[in-house]
């Protein structure tokens, strides 16, 4: 992978592409409007993008409410998946969230999605619950999981 890597803010401009990567990452994508509205209307609400080069390859979402962040979703393009690129985003995420005093961290995956709880174990997450029935194309259960940040 000679290509630069480069995380950044998300922008209005990114909606596009973060769509494309939504709709290729989940069985029940977010909406664009969605999205501008977690950009422009929600105050708690932070984007990050991961370039490979030219192109968005992946994106994170992140709320901070006083001490406590919630991972919204993350999601790597399935071609540029394997790379570490999602390290490397979540990693930067959680450095941002303790930038901005946030003391814990959490998000839900799916109990079917053991890559992903791979690399959330890697980052120090713990798994601490479920959450039945959570995903609505399914009913499939989520794992909840926390870390501390600070």
């Amino acid at each position: 992978m000679n290509e630069q890597v480069k995380v950044r803010k998300m922008t209005i401009e990114d909606i596009e592409p973060v769509h494309a990567i939504e709709r290729e990452s989940f069985s029940s994508p977010w909406t664009k409007r969605a999205f501008e509205q977690e950009l422009t209307e929600n105050k708690f609400a932070y984007y990050f993008i991961i370039e490979l080069g030219e192109n968005i390859v992946g994106y994170c979402g992140l709320w901070i409410v006083f001490d406590d962040a919630q991972i919204t979703n993350i999601a790597v393009l399935p071609q540029y998946r394997g790379r570490n690129l999602g390290e490397k985003l979540l990693s930067y995420v959680m450095d941002y969230a303790k930038e901005l005093q946030a003391e814990q961290m959490t998000l839900e995956v799916r109990v079917s999605n053991h890559i992903a709880q791979a690399l959330y174990k890697k980052l120090g997450f713990e798994a601490v619950g479920v959450r039945k029935n959570y995903y609505s194309d399914n009913q499939e259960d989520a794992l909840l999981m926390w870390v501390k940040l600070q």
